[in-house]
């Protein structure tokens, strides 16, 4: 199975966060890490990014019945 790699800007309108948003996320583990695709450039896999935000909305979900 072909998974589409997303790059940042995708990830930016995917997410609603900016780009020092995402990298801080990545950095403490709390958003998908980027997986490189040469020596300057990094995508994300959007399979990654969509379980993100479903969890999201999930906590949302959970916070709101408590």
């Amino acid at each position: 199975m072909v998974q589409r790699i997303l790059r940042l800007r995708e990830v930016q309108e995917a997410s609603g966060l900016a780009r020092s948003s995402i990298y801080e996320g990545m950095k403490a583990g709390t958003f998908p890490k980027s997986i490189p695709l040469s020596e300057k450039a990094v995508g994300w896999v959007e399979a990654e990014i969509i379980q993100w935000q479903e969890e999201r909305i999930a906590a949302r979900a959970m916070a709101r019945a408590a």
